[in-house]
C-alpha cells in the first residue's frame, strides 16, 4: 500500500484536479461562459471537491476526515448534476460531457472506497499529526 503523507498523494484529489481543470476549460468556450450562474457553481463545486479533501486530510480527527470526504463526495455529485444541464443546453458535446461526468463519478468512486478503508481502520483517531504516515490503498 502507498504512503500518504500530503493530501495531493491522494487520488481522489488528484483526479479531482484533472475535474477542476476540464470544468475551467470547457466553461471558458461559448456559449456556456455566457452562463455566468452555471459556469459559477459547476467550477465552485468541482473546486469544493479538492478543497474539502484537502482540509480533511489537514483536521484533526479521522471521523472528521471521513465527514470532510463525503461532502467532497456530494460535491461531485453535483457537479455530475450540472453536467447535465450543460449538456442539455447545448453547451458541451456528447463526447466532452462522457469525459466530465466520467471524471466526477469516478472522483466519487475513489472517495466511497476511501471512506470504507478508513471505516475500517479505526486504530487511531488522528488523521494529521507531525512526521505520520499513512497507509492506504490506491484507489
Amino acid at each position: 500500500m502507498p504512503t500518504i503523507t500530503r493530501f495531493e498523494d491522494i487520488k481522489a484529489w488528484q483526479t479531482a484536479r484533472e475535474l477542476v481543470n476540464l470544468i475551467y476549460d470547457l466553461s471558458d468556450k461559448a456559449p456556456f461562459a455566457r452562463d455566468f450562474g452555471l459556469k459559477d457553481q459547476m467550477r465552485r463545486a468541482a473546486v469544493s471537491v479538492m478543497s474539502n479533501i484537502a482540509e480533511g486530510f489537514e483536521s484533526r480527527t479521522q471521523p472528521l476526515f471521513i465527514d470532510f470526504l463525503g461532502r467532497a463526495k456530494g460535491s461531485a455529485g453535483e457537479v455530475r448534476a450540472q453536467a447535465y444541464v450543460a449538456l442539455d443546453r447545448s453547451y458541451v458535446t456528447q463526447p466532452e460531457f462522457d469525459q466530465l461526468f466520467d471524471l466526477a463519478d469516478k472522483c466519487s468512486r475513489q472517495l466511497s472506497r476511501f471512506v470504507s478503508y478508513l471505516g475500517t481502520t479505526s486504530n487511531s483517531r488522528h488523521v494529521r499529526e507531525t512526521r505520520v504516515e499513512y497507509n492506504v490503498p490506491t484507489c
